[in-house]
């Protein structure tokens, strides 16, 4: 079992930061990539930035106000959100690619979602 815990949503007035960190544990091999997804009511889920071997990906929309970080050795994968706008409100999910054995296909998983409402 694999499981993905997050923490560090909150509210916070426009153009303030928060801090998002997610952490994996369980039974699985490799983990090959980790990142960060967000989604609002009516909305398709869409990426916020992700580490897939080595190599960072980011949204449009948060580029160069979003930090990803990820620590390997502590399967841990966290978000700066800096200079926070309104429509940066919405649940963000964690997210991480990881074969569950060695040579194994590799799978997505979620965790359960961190509310981020940014409001004056």
């Amino acid at each position: 079992q694999v499981q993905l815990v997050e923490s560090g949503g909150g509210l916070v007035q426009p153009g303030g930061s928060l801090r998002l960190s997610c952490v994996a544990s369980g039974n699985f091999f490799e983990i090959y990539g980790m990142g960060w997804y967000r989604q609002v009511p009516g909305k398709e889920r869409e990426l916020v930035a992700q580490i897939i071997s080595g190599r960072t990906y980011s949204g449009d929309s948060v580029e160069g106000r979003f930090t990803i970080n990820r620590d390997k050795a502590k399967n841990m994968v966290s978000l700066q959100l800096d200079d926070l706008k309104p429509e940066d409100t919405a649940t963000y999910y964690c997210n991480a690619q990881l074969s569950r054995k060695d040579r194994g296909p590799a799978y997505d998983y979620w965790g359960q979602g961190t509310h981020v409402t940014v409001s004056s």
